[in-house]
């Protein structure tokens, strides 16, 4: 159950992620794209203050034994290993972006 919950976690803040680029690509910068910047940086503040990790992964860990990267989350085991800097990546662009097209 805290592997199903921590994947639909991680669904929302990929959507989120996923739509703050779509919104400086397609030019629709309004309040939800702040909003969706917000969200994500207070999830990021949430992992820097907890070690990298999410609230669910000592929750999970009580549960097993097992500690492949992906042992909390249902995600292949290479995406669970380097999803943080993937779409740190992604989310970066897509801020830069919205930037750019506040400044135009």
């Amino acid at each position: 159950m805290i592997k199903l919950l921590h994947a639909l976690i991680w669904v929302f803040f990929v959507f989120m992620i996923g739509y703050v680029v779509y919104a400086g690509l397609f030019d629709e910068v309004g309040v939800f794209v702040w909003v969706a910047i917000g969200l994500v940086i207070l999830e990021g503040v949430i992992l820097l203050m907890n070690e990298g990790k999410c609230l669910l992964t000592p929750i999970a860990a009580r549960y097993t034994v097992h500690r492949s990267d992906n042992f909390d989350i249902f995600l292949l085991n290479w995406l669970a290993r380097h999803n943080k800097v993937i779409f740190t990546i992604v989310f970066s662009l897509g801020v830069v972006i919205v930037i750019c097209r506040l400044l135009a």
